[in-house]
């Protein structure tokens, strides 16, 4: 189920084909291994180098160690910090404030969305991911449209 902030492109539509930069880099923050796996398989099959942290924890500083952050995956559940703990620290950051970051979860519910648009999300993916809709959803966050959508 998508929540279109406005109305949007179709989700085939090719003109996002070509805009992720060469260098693009995301940080999946994921403690599950396997959702971890897909996603830097699905991303790595874009063309997309990802990096990878287990929890919400020193994100800010692993973040600062590359060279820039395109966009963050961060999943909500995860151990020692969550994802809305997490994200009060990246917009806290000077250099990461406005990065994008997105809520990737299987806790997808409107409730959830809600909960985080209001924290500053800047979209949300329901999980399970859908690996035939996942690369033009990453597209379009690239290109700068807000995807909030409870299924991947």
């Amino acid at each position: 189920m998508s929540i279109p902030e406005s109305p949007s492109p179709s989700p085939q539509s090719s003109k996002n084909e070509n805009i992720i930069p060469n260098d693009a880099i995301v940080l999946v923050v994921e403690d599950n291994v396997s959702n971890f796996v897909l996603i830097a398989r699905m991303l790595g099959y874009m063309g997309i180098h990802c990096e990878w942290k287990t929890s919400g924890y020193e994100v800010v500083e692993y973040a600062d160690t590359l060279p820039h952050v395109d966009l963050v995956l961060m999943d909500i559940r995860l151990p020692y910090e969550d994802g809305y703990g997490a994200l009060k620290k990246i917009r806290a950051s000077k250099r990461l404030k406005d990065t994008l970051v997105v809520a990737v979860t299987a806790e997808a519910s409107l409730e959830q969305i809600k909960k985080a648009r209001e924290a500053g999300f800047d979209g949300f993916i329901g999980k399970p991911l859908n690996p035939d809709r996942f690369p033009d959803q990453i597209r379009r966050i690239l290109a700068g449209e807000s995807v909030w959508e409870i299924t991947g």
